[in-house]
């Protein structure tokens, strides 16, 4: 029998099913470096099928007899490709599933910030609403009309978009690595350079996948492109942003709020200034986090999984080369 290792999260029902065809062992959030139970399991699983383990060259060391890694998540900027594909391991991730749950997510944030709901939920089970209509000092943005500028246009970008489009005739300007025709046809979006976009926008959304290219795309000099009635979203990755100068920009006025479900670091420091703003809605990186969804996703993991482990090309394959002798 096989051995797997599941990490972090699989979904009950899919880890139950899969210690029916494999030696499988579950783990939570261990030191993979020095973790003694882990590192034996490691040393002889050819399968590690879960969420935000780091996989570098020292645990791939540790992994001679390693054939696949299924990521329960459509990111994967905690796997090192270069070095899974040299050695012939295959990397997949779950990509689609999520699309409309994580864009329900975001544009829930977005309305949130700029109505201030949580701010103003806490307004009243505090006790300080104390006369019927509320004073000017509580209000909070329109959505409908405005116009929402989209940093990477893939599946999830659209689907935002789709739902400011069509929800609340939002004008759609979008920056991406490519025109992307089908989004200009559908939601009237337009593309525009990254300065032009942070100039134009009334929200400035992030949900670009994070890599060399995007690490620290939103900084000091972005923010000060925006307009100060801007409302800044981040829906993709913490280090898309570089948060001090986040924290700075919404100090000083630059923007107006900040909506965010991603950060830095995760869990967020308890200290860190962004929790003390009453202007930055904060969400525990939630963005495909309902039941039906994460079902979904540990359900194509473990068929990535099984494909992998079978000898097959597993249909969400992120590093291609090493299947090129696979149907």
């Amino acid at each position: 029998m096989k051995k797997v290792i599941a990490y972090n999260r699989v979904e009950k029902p899919v880890l139950e099913e899969l210690e029916r065809i494999y030696d499988i062992r579950f783990f939570k959030n261990v030191d993979t470096k020095n973790d003694p139970e882990f590192l034996e399991h490691l040393s002889e699983s050819e399968g590690i099928i879960g969420l935000e383990l780091p996989v570098d060259a020292e645990l791939l060391d540790n992994a001679p007899n390693l054939k696949i890694i299924s990521n329960v998540s459509v990111g994967y900027n905690n796997l090192d490709l270069e070095e899974m594909t040299k050695r012939n391991i295959m990397a997949t991730n779950t990509p689609g599933v999520l699309t409309d749950t994580v864009a329900d997510a975001v544009f829930g944030i977005l309305i949130a910030t700029a109505r201030r709901i949580p701010e103003l939920d806490h307004f009243v089970k505090n006790g300080e609403w104390k006369t019927e209509a509320i004073e000017n000092e509580h209000f909070g943005n329109n959505v409908h009309h405005k116009t929402l500028g989209i940093i990477g246009m893939g599946r999830i970008g659209k689907a935002i978009a789709q739902r400011g489009h069509f929800g609340f005739d939002m004008n759609i300007l979008y920056h991406s690595r490519s025109r992307k025709h089908d989004a200009e046809e559908r939601f009237a979006a337009e593309y525009r350079t990254l300065d032009g976009l942070l100039e134009e926008s009334d929200f400035v959304c992030v949900i670009t996948p994070l890599t060399p290219e995007t690490e620290g795309l939103i900084g000091k000099r972005e923010f000060k492109l925006m307009k100060k009635s801007a409302i800044f979203i981040n829906g993709s990755r913490g280090n898309t942003v570089v948060e001090q100068d986040l924290i700075e920009a919404l100090k000083d006025g630059e923007i107006t709020a900040a909506g965010l479900d991603v950060f830095e670091k995760e869990p967020i420091d308890p200290d860190n200034p962004l929790l003390y703003m009453k202007n930055v809605v904060t969400t525990p990186h939630i963005g495909s986090s309902t039941h039906e969804t994460e079902l979904k996703m540990s359900e194509l993991a473990a068929k990535n999984l099984k494909s992998g482990l079978n000898g097959e090309k597993p249909a969400n394959l992120v590093n291609p080369e090493t299947c090129k002798d696979k149907s």
